[in-house]
């Protein structure tokens, strides 16, 4: 008898461990779920935010893939010429060369009229730069380094950059902050991408671009070309 009333003895204090331990395990598991904030959409929340009053567009018929665009960003922000430090992107399709002159994706950072990388960083580092035309930056020094603003982001491939030497994020400031760049950047001055692209496939612009999807920025930039006077049945001139 006494054997028995000892084995339900130990049989209650095990059951009363298994639950103080399975009660302990759901308990942190709620912390960690409460205390990892999760991005919310646009579509969850619409604070009004100022408009950028610059945007980089582009004509992806018109790049050539030569990368000058990413090289020049990164030298100009980091004086060294890397893509992978680079905050424009522009990738080549190469596995399907058939769809000709559309296998170049030009990735820019779009200014967006609701930038969710800053409505979702938590230590304000994602910030709207008032004084500096509106346009949504990232401070490097307030960055924390948790990727929200990247998980955040719309748009693939992702828009804001991480950088793998300081462990912190970063977006296109329109050369805002480019210390080995020699010219005035922002929205009423020269972004290096824009300036270096031999090809004239990107164009600084002032109005909001169509925010519905990103063909709102790749836009025609081809000059228009002169028309001629020439009378039908009139000969053209010969070539010198």
């Amino acid at each position: 008898m006494a054997e028995s009333e000892k084995a339900a003895g130990k049989e209650k204090r095990v059951l009363r461990r298994q639950f103080l331990v399975g009660g302990g395990a759901a308990l942190a598991a709620g912390a960690l779920s409460v205390a990892v904030p999760q991005p919310s959409s646009a579509a969850e929340c619409k604070p009004s935010y100022p408009s950028s009053t610059g945007y980089i567009v582009y004509d992806s018929r018109l790049c050539w893939g030569c990368q000058s665009c990413m090289f020049a960003c990164s030298a100009v922000h980091y004086g060294n010429a890397n893509p992978a430090l680079s905050r424009i992107q522009i990738i080549r399709d190469a596995p399907s060369f058939t769809k000709y002159p559309l296998d170049i994706v030009m990735a820019v950072c779009r200014q967006c009229v609701t930038p969710l990388c800053v409505q979702n960083c938590p230590t304000g580092a994602a910030h709207v730069a008032a004084e500096n035309g509106n346009v949504r930056v990232i401070d490097e020094e307030k960055c924390i380094g948790c990727r929200m603003c990247l998980q955040s982001c719309p748009q693939r491939p992702r828009r804001a950059v991480w950088n793998p030497s300081t462990q912190k994020s970063t977006k296109c400031d329109l050369c805002l902050d480019a210390p080995f760049w020699g010219r005035k950047g922002g929205p009423d001055g020269e972004p290096a991408c824009v300036t270096i692209c031999p090809s004239k496939a990107l164009k600084l612009v002032h109005e909001a671009p169509p925010q519905e999807d990103v063909s709102g920025y790749d836009v025609n930039l081809v000059p228009p070309q002169p028309k001629t006077k020439r009378k039908p049945g009139t000969p053209a001139a010969p070539k010198a």
